[in-house]
């Protein structure tokens, strides 16, 4: 079970970096799969780089919701740290799993969007995280697509006893 789940993963993964590798020779909606892969594993990876080594922000404290804030435990610094490491995990999950990746950081972004719907003056930054979510959403619907439709082309037919 766990060699068949390695091979699905890493068979996803090559699918997607040959046809990224061939972008112009594949269908459209297959470019805008792409697209939004390589997005969602840039952006989670640029946001918890930046976290962690403060190359863009220096003050993420700012953007975590007082009511979050004391939901964690530690100081909201803290809080930030263990965020980037998260948001870094999810680039990998996406890169190597865009189906369940996806659905991991629309779940984060839309965790993001309510703490920054809860800060004044961030509202504008929420709806960005909110379309961020659901641009991820759709992304790994597609990728549930894909997936499925290579597992049946590959699939076997059933043998007549």
């Amino acid at each position: 079970m766990a060699t068949h789940a390695w091979h699905d993963l890493t068979h996803d993964f090559r699918d997607e970096m040959h046809d990224l590798a061939a972008i112009n020779r594949v269908d459209e909606a297959r470019q805008a799969f792409l697209g939004l892969w390589a997005t969602f594993v840039v952006l989670p990876l640029l946001f918890g780089l930046d976290k962690l080594l403060g190359f863009m922000t220096d003050n993420w404290e700012a953007y975590l919701a007082t009511w979050m804030n004391d939901a964690i435990p530690g100081s909201a610094t803290d809080a930030m740290l263990w965020f980037g490491v998260i948001e870094i995990v999810l680039a990998v999950v996406v890169f190597f799993a865009p189906r369940w990746g996806g659905d991991a950081f629309a779940l984060w972004s839309l965790l993001g969007a309510l703490s920054l719907f809860s800060i004044d003056g961030t509202a504008h930054l929420g709806l960005g995280l909110l379309a961020l979510g659901v641009a991820a959403l759709c992304m790994a619907r597609m990728a549930h697509g894909y997936h499925d439709r290579t597992i049946a082309a590959t699939a076997t037919p059933p043998t007549a006893v």
